[in-house]
């Protein structure tokens, strides 16, 4: 990453003053980003029926948004001004989208959740509004003027079809050009207008609630939940008030779900499943031609292998977690996996021995990780 990816701050400066406190703006932050991704791009991706799309229009005052897949002929009939084209997941597809996330790689990938990238006709914007996750949004071609504000009032309106602030009152304002870069802390507002056709990216984090952590792990423990016994009462005595409910019988079931327990190692097994699990539209794609163990495991160790751009890797402990499936490795083999989660590729040389090798090769059969470098564009 360049120097002045942050204005110059270092990344544990960044971490402390700005990381969820407040907002960063650095000029010039990565202009080798200015034409990665082109409205020709988005329209493509938007066209996929496994692409996460919408277009928001706002005419005469009032917000309309449309969901995809589209066809070329949806964006013939859009006006020159006033809308927005929005794409989730881009990093998944393109390989320059995916690469943005390795040059903010000092937040962990634990934290992220993808690349969003979005094409404005002039006019173009989705309206004051705020995110509960923290966002880094690089401006690529065009410019757009960002307003941004840290009130506390965050009343939505009512009965709109996307998030609109029913006020906004803006305290601070760029005007942002190819290679700029704006970092926002959660529950942020803010609103950004095209001032001409751009492209920005958007790059948001996870935060998922405790509610949703709960159900979720609850969810998780039902495959290893293991209580013993039945219930009974041998000591039952005849009852005058059958519609009633034993006070007994709710002690008995109380002492038998108090059984009910679970571990760190639960936690830990669970987090890394959740936190690499596929969203429910992505594919991945196994290799056309089935190759055997041995002959993978020459061409990997001289060409290389990268992750497909839909994979989750992350580790902790001896665990290694893939795409909400885990598995415990000895420690030659997790210190390969380990740099395959940080780096997302392994270039040759590398050492591959048994265990990391069939690791990989199952991965590759999979469809989970390809052979070679990462494509130049």
């Amino acid at each position: 990453m360049k120097k002045n990816v942050l204005a110059d701050l270092t990344y544990a400066n960044f971490m402390r003053r700005h990381w969820q406190k407040k907002p960063l703006f650095a000029s010039c932050a990565l202009p080798e980003y200015a034409s990665a991704v082109t409205r020709e791009d988005l329209v493509a991706l938007a066209e996929q029926d496994d692409v996460e799309s919408r277009i928001v229009q706002n005419s005469n005052g009032r917000w309309h948004v449309r969901h995809g897949p589209f066809a070329r002929r949806d964006f013939a009939r859009l006006p020159r001004s006033g809308w927005t084209l929005l794409v989730q997941g881009v990093d998944q597809k393109l390989w320059q989208a995916a690469r943005l996330l390795r040059e903010l790689s000092f937040i962990p990938y634990a934290r992220l959740d993808d690349v969003m990238v979005s094409y404005a006709a002039p006019g173009g914007g989705v309206g004051p509004h705020f995110d509960s996750y923290d966002v880094f949004l690089l401006q690529g071609q065009g410019k757009r003027r960002w307003q941004v504000s840290r009130q506390r009032d965050l009343e939505l309106v009512a009965d709109a079809p996307i998030k609109i602030l029913r006020r906004f009152t803006p305290e601070q304002e760029w005007l942002v050009s190819a290679g700029d870069l704006l970092y926002l802390p959660p529950q942020c507002a803010h609103d950004g207008v095209a001032v001409e056709e751009c492209i920005t990216y958007s790059v948001g984090f996870r935060a998922p609630a405790a509610q949703e952590l709960g159900q979720r792990f609850l969810e998780f423990l039902q495959d290893r939940l293991e209580l013993d016994g039945i219930y009974a009462d041998p000591q039952r005595q005849a009852s005058r008030t059958p519609g009633r409910i034993p006070r007994d019988m709710m002690d008995r079931a109380a002492s038998m779900l108090e059984k009910l327990r679970w571990s760190r190692a639960d936690v830990d097994q669970f987090m890394g499943a959740y936190l690499t699990e596929p969203k429910a539209n992505v594919v991945f794609d196994p290799p056309a031609r089935r190759i055997t163990l041995g002959n993978f495991v020459r061409r990997a160790r001289k060409s290389g292998v990268r992750l497909a751009l839909p994979s989750r890797v992350l580790v902790s402990g001896r665990n290694v977690f893939i795409n909400g499936e885990a598995l415990r490795v000895r420690p030659a083999a997790f210190k390969l996996l380990a740099r395959l989660a940080d780096k997302r590729r392994l270039a040759p040389p590398f050492e591959l021995g048994a265990e990391a090798g069939r690791t990989l090769y199952e991965w590759f059969c999979a469809g989970y990780i390809e052979i070679g470098a990462e494509p130049s564009s």
